[in-house]
């Protein structure tokens, strides 16, 4: 009988296998799919030559995460790679918005726009370098952040405390007004924002934008060196080197649960796993909620709340394998990782009305990724291994474009909307589809399929929107990896902090697990794990998690 049995090996669920292997915890994870990664996968199943990430691609949160850093991947195979830029924004007037890999880099673009451009980004970047040490802290580390909070209080006063909070609440749309004459920083910003479901209008997608950009610009965002899935093989090597045991094809179908206790999981197959101190979950919430846990050992305002839960946008996504670079009209952009495609603020609001309004987006911003040149190991020299994804409404009642897209997401209409994004890309780039040596489309359900917690294609496990986030997520009154279940703890993006390959909900979960069994409340398991987690140098980098942990 194992100590735990976490659900689920994606990056959530092998960060808290590891943090409970570490604490001399014997673990057994049970994944759905034939391997493990969840969203953290690569193939070559576009073209043998080329190697493309099924799902996510970089990661910025992973290389800022004290959880990522502590657990000393490196030791286990996990190499990083860099572009030479980090984003770049093009419009179809031919200027470029870049946020480069340092910050003279980005404030040479932004002055390019308008004078004082740059030295506004500096500015950001400046309250940015006083406040990332205590915000990282709260921003990873269980809620409520109560020491980083209030490291942060303090420092947030000597810097105009309440004008930044301000700030930080605002539209992205209006942020960038504010601090910004031009189109440049206010791409950068707003692009970045879209990587969650905040459309430019919406309260709090200034400060994740803000939040984003700044990320980039300190951490860069990182690939790992020949595919994503590298992530994956480094956590399972080291799971399985302290006596951890990953299994896959095991689908779990139940969480057994007697006198209100999680004591076991029951697979597909009709298996028992018993386990002794705890169950963690790397599920998504209405799966965890409304199928493997039963009703009636829920409360009902609990199952009231879930009626109410949000998930964000839909996903398209298409790899293409390219016989040549992309042949940007802006130069600038061919040196960038990550390219935003949408010809300003404008376009990007358009974008999110129509998603709004149930219909598929004519115009789809995309989220545009060139991995050779971020990796040169992803495809023969001179080649491009490229993707992009775009949003779609998960209820389709039109399509603002003329193919007719209804959202049943069959082959037909898998391929029209590549061929649409596909145009997007055109704008910026004429000619890139005479690169196209092979594409693959993957479609809100294929991705459903290939990860169960992307309910049709969702990436982030619930809408990133202020009323479900901190202690409103996964529902009011919540934030924290503890369930109505005992021993039962919420692992995956669904809990705070919420997506994003940083482990914190894998590892936040693993410190209430080791809590609920050892004494001393605040002071014990939960406490030493937190610290462990979170110490940090006089410089206030992350110090990585001793190994005898």
């Amino acid at each position: 009988m194992p100590d735990a049995v976490v659900i689920g090996a994606g990056p959530n669920g092998l960060v808290a296998a590891n943090l409970l292997a570490d604490a001399g915890w014997s673990v057994v994870v049970l994944e759905e799919q034939p391997e493990p990664g969840g969203a953290v996968r690569h193939d070559r199943g576009v073209d043998p030559d080329f190697v493309h990430d099924l799902f996510s691609a970089f990661y910025p949160l992973a290389a800022a995460s004290p959880v990522v850093e502590g657990l000393r991947l490196e030791r286990y195979g996990l190499r990083w790679r860099q572009a030479p830029r980090v984003v770049a924004h093009p419009l179809t007037d031919g200027r470029c918005a870049v946020l480069g890999r340092t910050l003279g880099q980005t404030v040479t673009s932004l002055e390019g726009f308008a004078e004082g451009d740059g030295e506004s980004w500096r500015e950001l970047h400046r309250i940015w370098d006083r406040l990332r040490p205590d915000l990282l802290d709260a921003l990873f580390t269980p809620f409520p952040p109560v020491k980083a909070g209030a490291r942060l209080a303090v420092k947030l006063r000597g810097t105009g405390g309440l004008r930044l909070a301000r700030s930080l609440v605002l539209p992205v749309r209006r942020l960038g007004e504010e601090e910004f004459r031009e189109a440049g920083g206010r791409l950068l910003l707003a692009g970045n924002a879209l990587h969650a479901d905040l459309p430019p209008e919406a309260a709090g997608s200034g400060g994740y934008g803000w939040l984003m950009a700044m990320l980039g610009q300190t951490y860069g965002f990182p690939v790992p060196e020949g595919g994503s899935g590298q992530l994956i093989a480094a956590l399972v090597r080291r799971l399985e080197e302290r006596g951890g045991t990953v299994r896959c094809g095991q689908r779990v179908a139940e969480v057994v649960v007697r006198q209100g206790t999680a004591v076991a999981v029951r697979t597909a197959a009709g298996d028992t796993v018993d386990a002794r101190r705890a169950v963690l979950a790397d599920v998504s919430v209405p799966a965890l909620y409304g199928e493997l846990v039963a009703p009636e050992h829920l409360p009902d305002q609990l199952l009231d709340d879930l009626k109410r839960f949000q998930w964000d946008f839909g996903t398209v996504k298409v790899d293409w394998a390219l016989d040549g670079p992309v042949p940007w009209t802006s130069p600038e952009a061919g040196q960038a990782g990550t390219v935003h495609l949408a010809d300003g603020v404008d376009e990007l609001t358009r974008f999110a009305a129509q998603l709004a309004m149930g219909r598929i987006p004519d115009r789809p911003f995309c989220i545009f990724g060139q991995m050779t040149t971020a990796d040169p190991t992803r495809s023969p020299a001179g080649t491009e291994s490229a993707w992009a994804y775009t949003h779609v409404p998960h209820s389709v009642r039109g399509d603002a474009g003329d193919e007719g897209i209804t959202g049943v997401w069959d082959d037909d209409e898998a391929r029209r909307m590549a061929d649409r994004m596909e145009r997007q890309v055109e704008r910026f780039a004429p000619g890139f589809r005479d690169r196209i040596r092979a594409r693959r489309v993957l479609s809100p359900p294929t991705l459903q399929a290939m990860d169960a917690n992307l309910r049709h294609g969702a990436i982030n496990g619930g809408t990133t929107a202020m009323h479900q986030q901190l202690f409103f997520r996964p529902v009011p009154g919540t934030g924290r990896p503890e369930t109505a279940v005992r021993r039962l703890y919420l692992a995956s993006a669904g809990a705070h902090p919420g997506g994003g390959v940083h482990g914190a909900p894998g590892a936040n979960a693993a410190c209430a697990a080791l809590h609920g069994r050892l004494p001393g409340g605040l002071g014990g398991g939960m406490a030493r794990a937190q610290r462990l987690l979170t110490r940090r140098d006089r410089k206030g980098e992350p110090r990585p998690v001793p190994d005898e942990w």
